[in-house]
């Protein structure tokens, strides 16, 4: 079955397709904001990339998210809630990590079915 890399850098993917299963790399934002801001951000520019490769939200099979703190927990998931369709949640899990930079609070990884 072929395998098909999209935005590549040399060292990664932006985006993963192979079969009907689209893999995308952590996404982060850039903003100076809160974990909110960045939570939205980072949503954003997974629906823009699901919908380039053939997919949307409401298709995310499973979600890894990345948190620099655990008490970010709450003030992350008030904006994930309002944004995952009902009924279309994927399976998730959240950890804390050490992030590539100190302005870097939430950085989410998702694997979704095209559609």
């Amino acid at each position: 079955m072929e395998i098909k890399r999209y935005e590549g850098t040399g060292r990664m993917s932006r985006a993963v397709v192979h079969g009907s299963t689209i893999y995308l790399c952590g996404q982060t934002s850039r903003e100076e904001s809160d974990v909110q801001g960045q939570t939205k951000a980072v949503l954003a520019k997974i629906e823009e990339l699901l919908g380039k490769y053939g997919s949307d939200k409401d298709h995310i099979l499973s979600a890894t998210i990345y948190l620099k703190d655990m008490a970010l927990f709450d003030q992350m998931n008030s904006v994930w809630d309002a944004w995952v369709t009902p009924g279309n949640e994927p399976a998730r899990c959240c950890v804390e990590a050490k992030m590539a930079s100190e302005a870097i609070l939430v950085e989410i990884s998702v694997i979704a079915a095209v559609k």
